[in-house]
């Protein structure tokens, strides 16, 4: 069975996403609150229907359900266009795609808080291969989406929202 990597190393960022530190997984997931940046990109094709995956079971955060179609952390030394390309290409192979800047928030759980980086692109289907970093993917219409939210992250209900998709 996978694991995170506890011990990996994330910016800890103020909320204009300023480093001003660093702290690992562990850390940061624990409890502590620590301000650290992920990226989001949100995946349609030309239909307009939005490419979810699934999350593992053996994630840290939010196991089991339906999340953004590639959504990962910023490493220490890494930017935002940087880190939104690198897991993109490990999550789903994308490396053709122009990402739209959606908004940059903070998003805040009982156990962690994130400066989420939000993007979106419109691509090819066959573009996309889920790596096994996924416990798979598919695509949803605007409609699937809404009646199934229950089984969708959190963070991923809001974000339909900036999307206009509920």
């Amino acid at each position: 069975m996978n694991k995170d990597n506890s011990e990996e190393i994330f910016p800890v960022v103020d909320e204009a996403g300023n480093v001003i530190g660093k702290a690992t997984r562990g850390e940061c997931h624990g409890g502590s609150r620590l301000l650290h940046p992920v990226v989001h990109l949100h995946v349609f094709d030309t239909e307009g229907r939005l490419f979810l995956q699934h999350r593992p079971k053996w994630k840290d955060i939010q196991p089991g359900k339906w999340d953004t179609a590639v959504g990962g952390h910023v490493d220490f030394g890494e930017n935002v266009d940087v880190a939104l390309r690198r897991e993109a290409k490990e999550e789903l192979g994308l490396t053709d795609f122009t990402p739209v800047h959606v908004k940059s928030y903070v998003f805040e759980s009982d156990r962690e808080r994130e400066l989420v980086n939000s993007f979106k692109a419109v691509v090819d289907p066959a573009d996309l291969h889920p790596s096994d970093e996924l416990d798979g993917g598919r695509w949803w219409t605007p409609e699937e989406l809404y009646e199934k939210s229950e089984e969708l992250t959190p963070n991923l209900r809001q974000e339909l929202t900036l999307l206009g998709l509920t």
